[in-house]
């Protein structure tokens, strides 16, 4: 039985109290427990980004995302129970309660279904000209700009290889000889790297069609100039809990209109609100796509990522959106640069 103690938290926390609690602790749950210790709820990773896709903000509280009917066995039961319990109801933690219904203990399902991500491919979109960080692109690709002392790209492949990918794909096109210097094979990194070739701009999903093989299970797709802290396992876990053919990484934008809006109803003023805030989920660049979406590319031809969630969802198949809360930031511009160095010590140091 492990340890539950360092993931409980009160009832009168905010959502970003339990989300900080879940992130520091291995057990991947917050439990919600009054004064007494009585179990109250529990909120999971997947618990927090469905309320993010409701509109909850991670300042409310906890008890807005928390699931308050979570299932629980006591402590009498025993091990063996919990295992059946967690297999039977497909769930991965169960907390341990006495006869007050208060917290004793949590019992872990090894994931047993976890992809393995040893066997997960990922493939890096680097093939840009980086036009609007002109002229420091004239000589260096973007994804090859220092950030926190090392090239933006191999921050990126030293994150997913301490969470244990280990093959990479590079699409390549500006300058690629330069990607191919640096990295080589990838056992400078202790990774395997090969390469895909654009000789002519093939746009964000069309460089997939170079893929030398049909890959053995889901690919981890991204955009080799994207700064983020995402557990890419959790989004793994994600993409096969809810059965996913492709998941697309979301995250909120907002802006405020800064005039009053008005609406109306024929030539009468209905209402005014005066500079609303409008707020929409909005690419982030990231993707999971299983080996069958990736027949829906076409080959050596230009292809966006919209075009093939489109047609993966006109043939029937599951499309996700999978919301961001962590870190993100996409280097497109001088100040996103200035922003990524200036940050980067404190998010990834």
């Amino acid at each position: 039985m492990s340890d539950y103690r360092s993931v409980l938290v009160s009832a009168s926390s905010s959502i970003l109290e339990a989300v900080k609690t879940i992130d520091a602790g291995s057990l991947q749950i917050a439990l919600v427990v009054d004064g007494n210790g009585v179990l109250l709820g529990t909120v999971t990773d997947g618990d927090v980004r469905r309320g993010l896709l409701r509109g909850v903000r991670l300042e409310e509280p906890v008890a807005e995302v928390m699931n308050r009917q979570p299932k629980t066995i006591h402590r009498s039961q025993g091990r063996d129970e919990a295992l059946r319990m967690m297999r039977r109801l497909d769930i991965h933690q169960l907390p341990v309660v006495d006869d007050g219904h208060r917290v004793v203990g949590i019992e872990l399902l090894d994931e047993l279904i976890r992809p393995d991500v040893q066997d997960t491919w990922v493939v890096l979109m680097a093939g840009g000209l980086g036009t609007r960080l002109m002229p420091l692109t004239e000589a260096t690709p973007k994804p090859l700009l220092p950030v926190g002392g090392k090239p933006l790209i191999e921050t990126i492949i030293g994150n997913f290889v301490d969470q244990g990918f280990s093959r990479f794909f590079l699409s390549v096109n500006y300058k690629a000889e330069m990607f191919r210097s640096h990295f080589g094979d990838g056992s400078r990194l202790g990774v395997q790297i090969e390469y895909l070739h654009e000789d002519q701009a093939l746009g964000t999903a069309g460089a997939l069609s170079l893929l030398p093989d049909a890959p053995p299970g889901p690919v981890i797709v991204m955009n080799g100039d994207l700064l983020t802290s995402i557990d890419f396992r959790h989004l793994l876990k994600f993409h096969h809990d809810h059965a996913g053919a492709a998941t697309m990484c979301v995250r909120e934008y907002s802006f405020q209109v800064p005039y009053g809006v008005v609406e109306t109803d024929g030539y009468r003023l209905a209402s005014i609100t005066e500079k609303p805030v409008q707020s929409f989920f909005v690419s982030a660049g990231i993707y999971v796509l299983g080996p069958d979406v990736l027949d829906l590319i076409p080959r050596g031809e230009f292809f966006n990522m919209p075009e093939l969630f489109q047609a993966a969802a006109a043939r029937g198949q599951e499309t996700l959106a999978f919301p961001i809360r962590e870190y993100w930031l996409d280097i497109g511009r001088f100040d996103d640069l200035e922003r990524a160095r200036t940050e980067f010590d404190k998010v990834f140091g």
